[in-house]
């Protein structure tokens, strides 16, 4: 088939529920994946780095990129401002990479009022449960920040239905496979391969 750009993929679920540990092992094993690297003002957490976790930036620059019409999409989470940078996720794409938005349901909604390109996906906990024990087992919130967390995600849940697929994450390594069978079909479309087909089999008459 015929090269086009690549896909634009938008993976939301509550906090705590996997999101992050999913886009890496996607990118792992696949690069021709690439997880959209996400500006932020909030304090980097152990272990992360600039430029490679997230962008790193005080609120004053948010802002002066915001009014300079540079984000795709951005939203206020816990207190703290995050962003996707048009620009960035353009040239990913005209380089035929599958590019991962990890964003909130704020962040997904903004995207699709301003693209019908995007493929949505909302990443389910196997239980609410499971869900409390992940955000306590990161041990890098305040028992406050913890509920506020988990709040948030019983809101958060309610947006499933604008989502075009839905996956459980039981273990990161099924999550990944049905992510990676959701952008096979993807690209088998029939409306994303329509200038090969017509190379191929000509315009047609609809019968």
């Amino acid at each position: 088939m015929t090269k086009s750009k690549g896909l634009l993929i938008i993976l939301s679920g509550p906090s705590g529920v996997g999101k992050g540990t999913i886009c890496r092992s996607l990118c792992r094993e696949n690069d021709t994946i690439v997880c959209a690297t996400s500006l932020t003002t909030r304090t980097p957490r152990r272990g992360e780095q600039d430029g490679v976790d997230y962008f790193f930036v005080d609120e004053k620059k948010f802002c002066e990129l915001k009014d300079q019409g540079s984000f795709l999409e951005w939203a206020e989470v816990h207190g703290n401002l995050y962003a996707t940078l048009t620009g960035e996720v353009e040239r990913l794409r005209q380089k035929e990479c599958d590019v991962i938005l990890e964003i909130d349901v704020q962040g997904a909604a903004q995207v699709r009022r301003s693209t019908d390109e995007g493929i949505c996906i909302f990443l389910l906990p196997p239980n609410m449960e499971e869900l409390w024990q992940r955000i306590e087992g990161r041990g890098t919130d305040k028992p406050e920040a913890m509920q506020e967390r988990f709040r948030n995600a019983r809101r958060e849940l309610m947006e499933v239905w604008q989502y075009d697929y839905v996956v459980i994450n039981n273990t990161v390594s099924e999550a990944v496979n049905d992510i990676k069978s959701i952008i096979m079909a993807e690209k088998c479309r029939v409306e994303r391969n329509k200038q090969f087909l017509k190379s191929f089999v000509g315009k047609g008459d609809g019968h």
